[in-house]
């Protein structure tokens, strides 16, 4: 088939239309004009510093370093080591309160 030389082709009728946000999109964008992410940013900082997750992981850090050697580690490698340990460890205490400070904005705005 040959294209028109007159005119472009006609577009598909899903490039036409504009996408709507999802459901998802919508809630973290409230967040973030709210400012309540930062606030539960905050608040997520506090309690892992509290409990002692930071100074746990910090040591777990060290120790990978100091067995690897300083320049054999990249952050890559301490990321890949840490993360899994790090989710894994946050106390469900905290995960709990997070999840009520969610829940309780959700509803104050009306999502």
């Amino acid at each position: 088939m040959r294209a028109s030389v007159n005119r472009p082709p006609t577009p598909d009728v899903g490039d036409t239309q504009e996408k709507q946000p999802t459901l998802e999109e919508i809630i973290n964008i409230k967040f973030i004009e709210s400012g309540e992410k930062e606030r539960l940013m905050e608040l997520l900082r506090e309690r892992l510093i509290e409990c002692g997750w930071k100074d746990e992981m910090k040591a777990l850090c060290r120790a990978f370093v100091k067995k690897k050697g300083r320049n054999n580690v990249t952050v890559d490698d301490l990321v890949h080591l840490i993360t899994p340990k790090g989710r894994a460890s946050i106390p469900d205490s905290i995960k709990a309160e997070l999840l009520q400070r969610i829940r309780t904005f959700l509803v104050s705005a009306a999502l």
